[in-house]
Parts: structure tokens; C-alpha cells; sequence
């Protein structure tokens, strides 16, 4: 009976030491997404020596109105080397009922949303996108996603380099100082 438990114990060590070891193997760049305006996909190696913020969202949340934001920072930054995607999400609250030519429609008529917008994606649990599932192993427990609107920044080279909060707007002075190092390479 001990024997079984030291067994079972040393089984999830081991899975944690390989599953840590395959996220420390692999950066941003190794993933993508399917894009919702066009069946092209969306590589997120094509964002090589770019900052890139990476945001789950929905169009039934008290922090949509954070597209408009969105858009700001990236009106501000796009040619500077920077880019920001929205990954639609159901996960929370259930507040992206939607299919995405619905979200699509949304967040061009209310927003005016120009960035890359991806299809809807799981960003929590066991049915995570391979992304969701990389970066909120960088990001631990607490900083992987609780709500929508929560985001990720990845350096030029692909590196989870910081998370935020849902609270926190994409275009807060936090935020945009973060952006500014990571494109002076800082």
C-alpha cells in the first residue's frame, strides 16, 4: 500500500519534470492559431523580432468595452513592431456564446477592431490550445488566466515575458512601459 503511493507520487514528479521540460523547450513561436477573418492561420513565428500581446476575449463581458483599448495600443504601436491578437473564449462566464463570424461582426461594428483576430479557442484546463496550454505554464498558477481579457506578452525572440490581469487595460501606462523595453530590447 505505501509502496503504491511512493509509486504514484514519483509518477506525477516525473510527468511535472517532463511536461516543464517540453514547456522550457519550446517558445511562442512554435504555435498558431486558425484566423477568423480568413482560413488563413496565424503563426505566431511570423512575429519573429515583434512584441506580441495576446489577449482572450469575449463579447458578453463587463471588460469588452478593453477591445476599444485594444485597438488604441494598437493603432499606437503597429508600426513599431508590435502586434496584438484577440483569442476568443467561451471559458469564463459563458460570455462568448457566439460562432465567430458573430464575433467577427461584433468587434467590427462596435470596435472597429483592425488586429488579428483568432477563432474561438479554450484558454483553461485539459482542452487548452497548445498555446494557453505553453504559456500558462510560464505564467504558474497565478498567472494564467481567471477571467477574460487577460494577457500575455511574448518578446521579440518568443519568450513569455509577463501576464496581466483582466482589470488592467491594455493601453495602462504599465503596460505600454513593459512594451516600450521589450522594444528597445531592453
Amino acid at each position: 500500500m505505501i509502496m503504491n503511493k511512493y509509486i504514484s507520487i514519483i509518477f506525477f514528479i516525473v510527468i511535472f519534470i517532463r511536461f516543464d521540460a517540453m514547456a522550457k523547450d519550446k517558445s511562442a513561436f512554435d504555435f498558431s492559431f486558425e484566423n477568423a477573418f480568413n482560413d488563413e492561420k496565424i503563426e505566431l513565428s511570423e512575429y519573429k523580432n515583434k512584441v506580441v500581446m495576446i489577449v482572450n476575449t469575449a463579447s458578453e463581458c463587463g471588460f469588452t468595452n478593453q477591445y476599444k483599448n485594444m485597438e488604441n495600443l494598437w493603432q499606437q504601436y503597429k508600426e513599431k513592431d508590435f502586434v496584438i491578437i484577440a483569442v476568443p473564449s467561451n471559458d469564463f462566464g459563458k460570455q462568448e456564446p457566439g460562432d465567430i463570424k458573430k464575433i467577427c461582426e461584433f468587434v467590427n461594428t462596435q470596435y472597429g477592431v483592425t488586429f488579428p483576430v483568432t477563432e474561438k479557442n479554450v484558454v483553461k484546463g485539459k482542452d487548452a490550445h497548445p498555446f494557453y496550454e505553453w504559456a500558462n505554464s510560464k505564467a504558474g498558477m497565478m498567472g494564467s488566466p481567471k477571467w477574460n481579457f487577460h494577457k500575455y506578452i511574448i518578446d521579440k525572440n518568443g519568450n513569455f515575458v509577463e501576464w496581466y490581469t483582466s482589470s488592467t487595460k491594455p493601453d495602462s501606462e504599465k503596460v505600454k512601459k513593459k512594451i516600450d523595453e521589450l522594444l528597445k530590447g531592453s
